[in-house]
C-alpha cells in the first residue's frame, strides 16, 4: 500500500480490521503530589487530597494519549452501584483534545 493510500484509510476500515482487539482505557480522577515523608505516613483511612474537585471532569487515556473527558456516574437497574463514565468530550483521533 502506498503512502497516500495509507493516509486515506478510514476509521471504518480500521474498526473492521482491529475492531475485536481489546484495549485498556485508564480513567484519571486526579493527581496528588505528597512529599515522600507524607507518603510514608499513609495508613488505612488516611485522606489523600487530589488536584480536582468532585464536579470536575475525569480524563480517559489509552496509553499516554488523552482520548476523552467525562463525568463519573453510577449505573441503574441490574448494574446498580457500577461506576461508569458519561463522555462529555471526545478527541479527534488525528488532532487530540
Amino acid at each position: 500500500m502506498s503512502a497516500p493510500d495509507q493516509a486515506t484509510t478510514s476509521a471504518a476500515d480500521m474498526a473492521g480490521a482491529f475492531g475485536q482487539v481489546p484495549i485498556t482505557i485508564t480513567v484519571s480522577v486526579g493527581r496528588a503530589r505528597p512529599a515522600v515523608r507524607d507518603l510514608l505516613r499513609l495508613r488505612r483511612d488516611a485522606v489523600l487530597t487530589l488536584d480536582r474537585r468532585v464536579e470536575d471532569p475525569v480524563d480517559l487515556y489509552v496509553g499516554d494519549r488523552l482520548i476523552a473527558r467525562g463525568e463519573l456516574t453510577e449505573l441503574d437497574g441490574d448494574q446498580a452501584g457500577q461506576l461508569a463514565v458519561r463522555l462529555t468530550e471526545v478527541a479527534d483521533l488525528k488532532e487530540g483534545l
